[in-house]
């Protein structure tokens, strides 16, 4: 017997979710009963699902015009749980293989694998932390009204900004108590929660580990905040600027990098200086994380956040303990130094944005990239540096030879074409606000 076939029967499983990540992040695949469950033979799907615009919709020209399968197989190390089932049901993510037993090379959990090959070769292991910020909101089934936020167990809903604030958390103990639950259940390795800047705006962050696995387990740990909140009849959005007032929401990512032989941090001397593996990350990430923004900022509405002032980048100005650079490097000893980056919005596919951020870093690398002298000053008060739309992003990235040789040709003109579709669909929208103040004006 299998470990997959002995978990299922020791935990009396009677469906299974077989899932993989599309380019949004959205869980697509089947639910099987578990008599049907083949972990030899896994399960198909047509290709092109990977590479749905957020809307449903296809762009064109990315599979073949026969519209072909792909065989997906179930990796063990993400069996687990679906905890608010009513009955016994496990959740798998597969990976996409085609029929030769190639990997499908669009698919997001290829994508960061095969950064990470890159760093194998190098004898080297990435080491990440991911930073998840949200809001809880009102129920809202009308998309024309401005979100919320809910009422908390005093029956009011919450008002100003309550930075840090415990009480503030606290008037969501029960939601948040399922939340802990049911990562429980999933071992999805959550540490600290705090309440963040804005109205009902929260942070839950992630024990280091990693990539894959840490990937993973944000992929999962979204859709079960959006459950929990459901359940407790309120929303969770992981959009990244979901209210004109409030500040967005960011997945900031630390990231060192491990010598796999010694476990030493490879950007640390032996005398606990920095060295030059350090520097040329953050090089790799200033040159580059503009040209690949648009796997940080895959919306239209993402680029809303990034405005000056508002607690998000501009620029990738970095700097020692300086919250208003795009690369912050946090106070730590000499075995813990990491590089945040502090660009993805949480509204990213956690796959390719750990995927993208490694990239940087790993051109930098290689390249030998200086970076420039930290910044002791406020970034804001410099020019920003990244595109004003995806359009732009979008752009950027069909462009950058550096960032298709690691991620894969093929996966960037397809995402590419994709986000394509979405701002295309996007533009042909009329607003509420050019309906106010343009109807009756001009």
């Amino acid at each position: 017997m299998s470990i997959i076939s002995d978990w299922m029967r020791e935990h009396r499983i009677t469906e299974v979710e077989c899932i993989t990540p599309d380019f949004t992040g959205i869980a697509r695949g089947k639910i099987i009963p578990k008599e049907k469950f083949s972990e030899e033979e896994g399960m198909r799907l047509p290709q092109v699902v990977l590479a749905q615009t957020v809307t449903g919709e296809y762009a064109d020209n990315i599979i073949p015009n026969t519209d072909p399968d792909m065989i997906l197989l179930p990796d063990p190390n993400s069996l687990r749980l679906v905890p608010w089932a009513k009955d016994p049901v496990a959740q798998l993510i597969h990976d996409c293989f085609h029929f030769d037993g190639s990997p499908v090379e669009i698919a997001p959990r290829y994508v960061l694998k095969r950064v990470l090959a890159l760093y194998d070769e190098m004898g080297w292991e990435p080491v990440v932390a991911p930073e998840m910020e949200f809001y809880l909101v009102a129920v809202n089934r009308d998309p024309d009204l401005p979100l919320q936020p809910p009422v908390g167990r005093t029956g009011r809903p919450e008002t100003g900004r309550k930075a840090y604030s415990i009480d503030a958390v606290n008037e969501y103990d029960d939601l948040f108590e399922d939340v802990y639950d049911y990562c429980d259940i999933q071992n999805l390795q959550i540490d600290t929660l705090i309440h963040e800047i804005g109205a009902c705006q929260m942070e839950i962050n992630f024990l280091h580990g990693e990539p894959l696995e840490l990937a993973d387990q944000v992929f999962l740990f979204k859709r079960t905040v959006r459950e929990a909140a459901i359940r407790r009849n309120m929303y969770a959005t992981f959009m990244a600027k979901p209210m004109e007032n409030e500040p967005g929401s960011a997945m900031h990512i630390h990231m060192s990098i491990k010598n796999k032989a010694t476990g030493e941090n490879v950007f640390s001397n032996a005398d606990g200086q920095a060295n030059a593996h350090f520097y040329h990350a953050i090089g790799g990430m200033q040159k580059y994380l503009p040209q690949a923004i648009a796997l940080f900022a895959p919306f239209v509405n993402s680029y809303r956040r990034l405005t000056r002032y508002w607690a998000a980048p501009i620029n990738v100005q970095w700097g020692y303990d300086n919250r208003s650079c795009g690369i912050r490097i946090p106070h730590s000893t000499p075995a813990a130094r990491r590089i945040e980056n502090r660009l993805p919005g949480v509204d990213s596919n956690p796959y390719l944005a750990l995927a993208a951020t490694l990239a940087c870093a790993y051109l930098g690398i290689k390249e030998q990239l200086s970076p420039s002298e930290p910044l002791t000053t406020d970034a804001y008060g410099l020019p920003s540096v990244f595109p004003h739309d995806l359009d732009e992003a979008v752009s950027n990235l069909r462009r950058c030879e550096a960032i298709k040789a690691v991620l894969g040709e093929q996966f960037v003109e397809a995402f590419c074409a994709v986000k394509e579709a979405e701002y295309i669909e996007y533009k042909r929208v009329i607003s509420p606000w050019e309906r106010k103040h343009l109807l009756l004006h001009v």
